[in-house]
């Protein structure tokens, strides 16, 4: 019963931050999401990576149509739950420092996201799958719609009809693989992993899936929802939909698309390959353009989906291995980017590159942090986003060799946006924004500090984490090969 006190947890906490009022409502929300870690760290701990899908559970949804409430942990499941739960409480712990109009609404929206993002990562249903997918969407729609910047409702609304259309597209394939499966029709999605569909009919739900998938990620051209609305919402929202809410769309190519169309994959795969190189050189030369330092990150972020999606598509241990534990790296860099940001636009009040200046001169604990956290994102070796940068190039190297040429140009190309930002930022004369600049607050520490560990603990011992995956990966591609 481990997963659904994972998903269940989440949504008490949400509910009582809600029910509690003002006064009380961060404290209860940052306990609430700290149990919810000590319930994954522990479900970690009793977790077998070779033992299959644990600590399950299934009740009837819709008994008649054989469709369930099920879901259970594999070892592809085990790392995001991790990572949605370690970074959940370190969300909320950053949003303390700002004041929000009606803080027990704020908390608990992030919290009854945190449950849906469980709920997505662990479903075993197809149908319960997307109900998660689509809920999801709603808590991170009022966090930017409510919070956001003076361009929030344009920009949500556009981020609303983006998601949705694309979920059309999934759905509609879900519904066409439930009646596919033979005799008591079943949405189990292990279930859909033994169809044999005619390489038309699979060609049809890997656009259907690709499409889905590709606008929640984003991946090119299904991208330009993506930087506006990072940026006009407020950072805890940002933080959940680069941390966490990127990563459904790369797990749902993993969990669903590969096993379950394979035949697709050698149709298309090439062309969504194309598409996820593309959008790995046209997001770091719009990066690099960028004065903004949170449309800036939006659009690294952008450039980093891409080389896990095209470490997917390569459909090889190396690729899913590295696009799982590039998810797990990523969140945690750019968590830390998007806060440092904040901290420097609470003080500063701007966040252009030509106004600022000079910070570090005052600041050598913000400096140091900022650092590590820009070397992981760079890849730098024995950071976090070296080991899942170099097995996800090494995968697109193994499909076309040219590919992984173009493909590489990202250790270059994010190398320069990210050392432009802490030159631009950090460096240099001080300006007049930057006047009396404190350095980091204990809380702020207390935000930064777990993410800083992580980057060396993933980048020194990676085995940590990528042995978790391993078995689950490798009974994947079994089914992909076959």
């Amino acid at each position: 019963m481990l997963t659904l006190l994972l998903i269940l947890l989440p949504i008490a906490a949400g509910v009582i931050t809600l029910l509690a009022g003002e006064r009380m409502a961060k404290q209860l929300a940052l306990v609430g999401g700290l149990a919810s870690l000590g319930v994954a760290v522990f479900t970690w701990l009793q977790f077998d990576p070779a033992a299959g899908s644990q600590f399950g559970f299934k009740y009837a949804w819709l008994a008649s149509g054989g469709i369930s409430f099920a879901a259970g942990i594999d070892g592809i499941s085990m790392l995001l739950v991790l990572l949605t739960t370690f970074l959940t409480p370190l969300i909320i712990l950053s949003a303390f420092k700002n004041e929000y109009k009606n803080p027990a609404a704020f908390y608990s929206l992030i919290l009854f996201m945190e449950a849906a993002l469980i709920g997505v990562f662990t479903a075993t249903d197809a149908f319960l799958f997307y109900l998660f997918f689509e809920a999801a969407l709603i808590p991170v729609y009022f966090l930017a719609a409510i919070w956001g910047g003076e361009n929030r409702i344009k920009v949500t609304f556009k981020f609303f009809i983006y998601t949705i259309f694309g979920s059309l597209f999934m759905f509609v394939a879900l519904v066409y693989l439930y009646y596919q499966t033979p005799g008591t029709h079943t949405s189990e999605i292990a279930a859909f992993y033994q169809l044999q569909l005619s390489p038309a009919a699979q060609g049809y739900v890997f656009w259907a899936f690709f499409i889905a998938f590709a606008i929640k990620m984003p991946l090119f051209p299904f991208h330009t929802w993506q930087p506006d609305t990072y940026t006009e919402s407020p950072t805890a929202a940002t933080m959940l939909l680069s941390g966490i809410m990127l990563k459904m769309g790369v797990y749902g190519l993993i969990r669903l698309l590969l096993p379950i169309v394979p035949l697709g994959m050698e149709q298309w795969g090439f062309l969504a390959m194309i598409l996820s190189v593309i959008g790995i050189i046209y997001g770091s030369i719009i990066a690099i353009q960028q004065s903004d330092m949170k449309t800036l990150i939006a659009y690294s972020s952008f450039a980093h989906v891409g080389l896990m999606a095209a470490g997917v598509f390569s459909s090889s241990l190396n690729g899913l291995q590295g696009a799982l534990i590039q998810m797990l790296a990523h969140g945690i860099n750019v968590i830390g980017l998007f806060f440092i940001v904040d901290i420097i636009y609470s003080r500063t009040k701007t966040r252009y590159l030509d106004q600022l200046g000079g910070i570090t001169q005052s600041t050598p604990h913000l400096s140091v942090y900022f650092m590590v956290l820009l070397l992981g994102s760079v890849a730098l070796p024995l950071t976090n986003g070296f080991v899942g940068e170099f097995l996800l190039l090494s995968s697109v190297f193994q499909y076309k060799g040219w590919l992984g040429a173009v493909a590489g140009l990202t250790i270059i190309l994010g190398s320069v946006y990210m050392l432009r930002l802490f030159q631009k930022s950090m460096f240099g004369p001080k300006s007049k924004w930057v006047e009396g600049f404190q350095d980091l607050t204990a809380s702020e520490r207390a935000v930064l500090l777990p993410l800083i560990v992580m980057v060396f603990w993933i980048g020194i011992y990676p085995s940590t984490f990528l042995k978790i995956t391993e078995p689950a990966v490798s009974q994947l591609l079994q089914l992909v090969n076959n």
